[in-house]
Formats: C-alpha cells, sequence, structure tokens
C-alpha cells in the first residue's frame, strides 16, 4: 500500500439551498515518500481544494484518504490535530508568517503548540535555520527579511517537527527567478531526505524540477506522469530526523499567555489605552470602598475614644428577658398605666398622657432607656462567655423633667443618671476625683450651669433627685470631681449627667425602701483583642449593646449603602472598559486571521485558539486592575495629605483586601468580554481563514 493514497474521492461545494458545486471528481492518486509531485492545473481547476484535503484543512469529503494505512476522514478532532503536528507541514505562497513573532518563534510555533520543552525547541529551530542559511536572522520580526528569507524561514516552520508530508501552495509564487531556484533545491533535498513533497503550482520551472507532475483540469486528474528521479542540486542543505516526537501534548496555559503578550506589544499603543480605560473603573470602585472604609473608621475612632477597650456594654432585651421577669413587668407596667389615667388630667384634644402624646413607643434617645433588669441566670450567663475576665453591674435612668441637682435652692434638672462604670477613670476627670460613698460625679455642661467655673462645684454639697420607676428618690452628696465626657456617644456625651457608686446608689434605694437590680452590665475584656469577639457573643445571645455600638452600626449601615451605591456608579466604567474589550478582540481576530489559520494548520486546536485570545483578555484585565490599584493608592496618599491639613483626620483606607479585589474583578470581568472573539476566533474554518488573509 502507497503511503499516502487516495480513492474516489468527491468533494462538493453548495452553492445555493439544494444545488452543490462538484469540485472534485473520483480522484484516485497514490504517493510514496522520497516523492516531489507537482500539481499542475489552472485556477479553479480544483488544485487547492486537493491540497487542502490532503493536509486535512477540509475534511467534508467522500471517498477516502489513507496516510500510512490510516483514514484521515475517519478521525476525531483531536486525531486531526494530531495528524497537523506529526503528519503534516505546510509551506504557502505568501509565507503566512506571523508578524509580531520573532523568526525562532515562528519556526518553534508548532512545537509550541505540542508544548515541547523550550530548550528541546529552540535547539531544534536553530538547527533548521542554520541549515537554510538563517542563522543570523533568529531574532528579526518577518519584516525584516527578504521574500526568499521569509519563505526559507516558512520551510523550516514546515520542518521543525519532522513531518512525513510537505506541501506547498505555489511556494515560488512570491520571489524572483534566483530565489525560486535557491527554495526549490531546498526542496528537493527535503524530498531526497524521504519526505514526501507535494507541490501545487502554476510554474512549469516547479513542476520541471519534480519526479512527477499530475495535472488536473475542471476537477478531474487529466495527466499524471512520472518524469524520472529527482536530480541532484548543489545544495548544502541537510536535515535530521527528530529524535523524539511529541504526541498527545498541547499548547500549554503560560505557552498561550506568553504568545498573548508578545501581541499586545505588538499593539502596546492600542492596548495601553484600553487598559488605562479599564483602570478608571477599578481605581473608582477602590477609592469609593476606601472611602467609605475611612470615614467608617474615622467615625468609630471618635465613637470609641473615650470608652475603655476592654468593656462592653450589656442591655437586657424583650429577648433575654425571663418569664417569670416578663409577666412581673407587664403587670406593673399595666397597673401604671391605670394610675396615670385615674389620675393625670387629659391633654387638650385627646385623653391621652403626656408621655403618651410622645408616642407609645418613646424610650428616649437611643440606648438610653432601660426598664429590663438582670436576673441572677442572665448575669451566670454572661459570666459564662469566653474571655471576660471581670463582670460590673450597673444602672442608669433617663427623665426629661423628674431628675434634679438643687443647689443654693435653686434646682437644675439634668437627664441622664448613672453609676460608675469601669471605663470611666480618672482619665476623664476634668476636676476632682472619682467619687466614694456619699459622693456624686457631674458632668463639666451641668457644672457650668450652676456655676461660672466647672471646678467651684468641687467639694459642694447638692441635694440629688433620680426618678426610678415614677418614684423619686433623693440624698444629699457631695460633689467630688467634674466629668469631661469628650466626644463620647450617648446620654453621657448628649445630655448633663450625674454618676454615684453603684453602692451609693443601693443605699440612696433602701433610704426608700427600694430594691435595685441591675439594668446593664459592664464585661470586662481580658484582653482587647477579644473585646470585638465578646460583643459579637453578646449579641447571639440576644443582649443589647451600648449607645455607641447602636449608633456604629447606623452610622455603617448609612455608610455601607453611601459606598455601594457609589461603587455601584463607579462600575459603570467597568461595563464601558468590558465593552472596548470585546470590540477590540473582535478587531484583533479580524487583524489576525491568517495567523489563526496558520495556528489550525499546524496542529492548533479549538481550545489553543481560544486560550490564546482569552490569555489576551486576561493580561489586560490584569494590567487594568494593577494600574487602577495603583492611581488609586497615588490619589490616596495626596487625599489623605490633603484631608489631614484640613481637617486632622484621614478618610481613604485602602486594604489588601480592595487592592486584590480590584485586580481580580477587572481581571474576570475583561475575560469575560473576551470570551466572545474568543469563541469566534476558535470557530474561524483554517481554509477560509487562510484564503481571507491573504
Amino acid at each position: 500500500m502507497a503511503f499516502l493514497e487516495v480513492n474516489k474521492l468527491n468533494k462538493y461545494y453548495p452553492i445555493g439551498d439544494d444545488e452543490k458545486f462538484h469540485a472534485l471528481k473520483d480522484i484516485d492518486l497514490s504517493f510514496e515518500k522520497g516523492e516531489l509531485v507537482s500539481i499542475i492545473g489552472e485556477s479553479g481547476s480544483g488544485k487547492s481544494t486537493l491540497m487542502n484535503l490532503f493536509g486535512g484543512l477540509d475534511s467534508q469529503f467522500t471517498g477516502d484518504i489513507v496516510v500510512n494505512g490510516e483514514n484521515i476522514g475517519k478521525y476525531s478532532e483531536q486525531e486531526m490535530v494530531q495528524y497537523h503536528k506529526e503528519r503534516v507541514g505546510f509551506v504557502f505562497q505568501s509565507f503566512n508568517l506571523v508578524s509580531h513573532l520573532s523568526i525562532l518563534d515562528n519556526v518553534t510555533l508548532a512545537m509550541t503548540l505540542s508544548n515541547v520543552d523550550k530548550e528541546t525547541r529552540i535547539n531544534r529551530a536553530k538547527e533548521i535555520l542554520q541549515q537554510l542559511g538563517l542563522k543570523d536572522q533568529l531574532n528579526k520580526k518577518p519584516n525584516q527579511l527578504s521574500g526568499g528569507q521569509k519563505q526559507r524561514v516558512a520551510i523550516a516552520r514546515a520542518l521543525v517537527n519532522d513531518p512525513d508530508i510537505i506541501i506547498a501552495d505555489e511556494p515560488t509564487g512570491a520571489l524572483d527567478s534566483e530565489t525560486s531556484n535557491q527554495v526549490l533545491d531546498i526542496i528537493q533535498k527535503i524530498a531526497e531526505n524521504g519526505k514526501l513533497v507535494i507541490l501545487v503550482t502554476h510554474s512549469e520551472l516547479v513542476a520541471g524540477r519534480s519526479s512527477r507532475v499530475v495535472t488536473i483540469a475542471d476537477g478531474e486528474i487529466i495527466d499524471n506522469k512520472y518524469t524520472g528521479p529527482i536530480k541532484e542540486v548543489d545544495s548544502d542543505f541537510k536535515m535530521r530526523e527528530l529524535d523524539n516526537k511529541q504526541t498527545n501534548k498541547n499548547l500549554s496555559f503560560f505557552s498561550a499567555i506568553r504568545m498573548a503578550f508578545l501581541n499586545m506589544k505588538e499593539k502596546l499603543g492600542r492596548n495601553l489605552l484600553i487598559a488605562l480605560g479599564g483602570s478608571i473603573g477599578i481605581m473608582s470602585i477602590v477609592l469609593m470602598l476606601s472611602l467609605g472604609k475611612g470615614v467608617n473608621d474615622y467615625l468609630t475612632d471618635i465613637m470609641n475614644e473615650n470608652v475603655n477597650p476592654l468593656v462592653v456594654q450589656v442591655k437586657m432585651t424583650e429577648e433575654t428577658e425571663t418569664e417569670a421577669a416578663k409577666k412581673e413587668r407587664e403587670e406593673e407596667e399595666a397597673a401604671q398605666e391605670d394610675e396615670m389615667n385615674a389620675d393625670v388630667p387629659a391633654f387638650p384634644g385627646g385623653d391621652a398622657t403626656a408621655d403618651e402624646n410622645l408616642g407609645p413607643d418613646f424610650q428616649g434617645p437611643p440606648g438610653t432607656q432601660n426598664d429590663l433588669y438582670f436576673e441572677e441566670e442572665n448575669i451566670e450567663e454572661l459570666e459564662a462567655i469566653d474571655h471576660v475576665e471581670e463582670i460590673t453591674e450597673g444602672f442608669t435612668a433617663f427623665s426629661f423633667t423628674s431628675n434634679a441637682i438643687e443647689y443654693e435652692d435653686e434646682s437644675y434638672t439634668y437627664m441622664n443618671f448613672g453609676t460608675i462604670s469601669p471605663d470611666m477613670t480618672p482619665a476623664n476627670l476634668m476636676f476632682g476625683e472619682m467619687p466614694q460613698e456619699n459622693e456624686i460625679l457631674i458632668t463639666e455642661g451641668l457644672a457650668t450651669s450652676i456655676v461660672d467655673e466647672a471646678s467651684e462645684m468641687i467639694g459642694q454639697e447638692v441635694l440629688v433627685k433620680v426618678e426610678v420607676e415614677g418614684e423619686t428618690l433623693e440624698g444629699a452628696y457631695v460633689v467630688s470631681g467634674i466629668y469631661n465626657p469628650g466626644d463620647a456617644v450617648g446620654p453621657t456625651g448628649f445630655f448633663d449627667s450625674v454618676f454615684m457608686t453603684m453602692e451609693t446608689f443601693e443605699a440612696l434605694a433602701e433610704e426608700s425602701d427600694q430594691s435595685i437590680d441591675a439594668n446593664v452590665i459592664y464585661l470586662t475584656s481580658e484582653s482587647e483583642a477579644f473585646t470585638i469577639d465578646i460583643k459579637n457573643q453578646v449579641k447571639e445571645l440576644g443582649y443589647g449593646g451600648s449607645s455607641a455600638d447602636i449608633l456604629i452600626d447606623v452610622f455603617g449601615q448609612l455608610l455601607d449603602i453611601f459606598t455601594y451605591i457609589l461603587t455601584g456608579v463607579a462600575a459603570i466604567s467597568l461595563l464601558v472598559s468590558a465593552i472596548m474589550i470585546l470590540t477590540v478582540l473582535y478587531i484583533s481576530v479580524v487583524e489576525r486571521t491568517r495567523e489563526i489559520g496558520v495556528i489550525k494548520a499546524i496542529g492548533g486546536r479549538k481550545k489553543d485558539i481560544r486560550r490564546i485570545f482569552v490569555s489576551e483578555s486576561f493580561l489586560i484585565g490584569l494590567f487594568s486592575g494593577v494600574l487602577g490599584v495603583a492611581i488609586a493608592y497615588g490619589l490616596t496618599i495626596v487625599g489623605n495629605i490633603i484631608v489631614e491639613r484640613t481637617f486632622d483626620a484621614t478618610v481613604l483606607h485602602i486594604t489588601p483586601l480592595y487592592a486584590g479585589a480590584g485586580i481580580l474583578i477587572s481581571t474576570i470581568i475583561s475575560v469575560l468580554a473576551g470570551l466572545l472573539p474568543a469563541n469566534k476566533a476558535a470557530k474561524l474554518d483554517p481554509v477560509e481563514a487562510l484564503r481571507r488573509g491573504d
């Protein structure tokens, strides 16, 4: 059996709904290795169609094409890919070199697609290029070579994988006569080395160099004659067979990245503009996220500035209230309501009490009013929280009208009453000392409402009135210190306040035959590192937090909404950049149609083509993301310098998470935008791609 045998080969092209053009008609041919065959015929005779079928570029035919005993018409896609890599090499009339690759890279392209190791493919390519007289041209680009040199590079590329068949389409069509003879000398030597060389040509000169001439007309073989053995030619070309052919290997991810990078360098200006456009969106998103975090951190720092970082404030909620306590509270509230409705006259226009006119759910400022008390089991539950070092019981009461201090026959109202907590330290004092038994601490605002200088109240005795559960408790106490709440959040910072120790307050209650239970608990953490965990566990158990915690959560939610809205607006620019990438890659597919055809002809899979174009979009997205983060970082430095000089604060906080997310988002969007053009490139028919590229 001949090495290449064709039996009853027919090829049809559809030209209408039900019409077909019969391009090849019952072709029967056979060829052996070592032959130099010229297929000649007029334009449209079918010779190029026959070449495409021999080379496996076109698999739509009837009949048999048998190569070394295997019918390539029955090949799977993967088997056809291996056929292109191992069995056949192409030499084209217009050379079809990849313009952005060096001569060495053009020749090694076929081996790169086979994932041959770098050292092997470079040594192999250098060896063949040296044999073809191109050892000094390795790092040049195709546009720096003459026509003859380009054709030699094309021959080297066809030979690098040591194929059994070389198919050359008008190999001298673009060359002068002297260069044509030099190229034909090389082709003859290739045949002498045992390759089957098939030339498709119009040239009588080329046909005269062949050992056999097949003439085709109107899709039929009209002549098939042997012209004798290949004549000896004066050429130094010698070709060494490849020691180990690579099989069942494909283009690696890193090779695809390198090919994409080389193409991007060729269109550097255009790709930089695209990356810059994409980076604007990433920069905007990172800046918005950084602004949101910076403002949130700034507000949190202000709120926590005068709060002991080891102390967690806990308040009861209806969720954590015991059933017995809840029932008792509801009964007391019902009794108080009945008493108030009976004794208090109605307001004009209705019969509601003063408190009811403030609204049925009115509880004062956030976190200031708490009528729920801790039971023993609540305290035990809080004690069991990990890393709690100490528990301190406390009491707070808020009133708009009933709480007052009397001094020198004058009454001065204050709204917030509280017991001393662990986060109140001597560092918070403006004057005086922390209160001991029968002493109180008052805020600066309350002190200056009584006297001109706050310090004058130190050591003065005052009558303190505080409303607890509808009853006013009174007691005489000495002012031991003036408290400065600073920027503290909650009733302590917003309102005039009075503080005493829990022991002093319990003694005051006993004088009025009242029993006082704690309505606030302070948990002291073993370390600042555990404070957040303790707060989270308190929330999980259903307890409430401090006023500062509540406001921090509210501000945080508002800032999150604000940040997300601005980030969404900034993300519109990402959509624009995705459209730009999509458009540019579509243009790239059109510009590189010939390259795609060549890659498929030398063994590139659809997946390889797709991988190359997706890799290009990946690199664009990656560079856009890095550039966007870099610009955002620079603007953050400048912005924080300006804000710090103006407001003594920094409000732009870029975190590694934001930077990484920006780069990742940019890369993902770019890759997604590149999928459509990559699929379009992968689906191109190699014959059409080569034809349109010419």
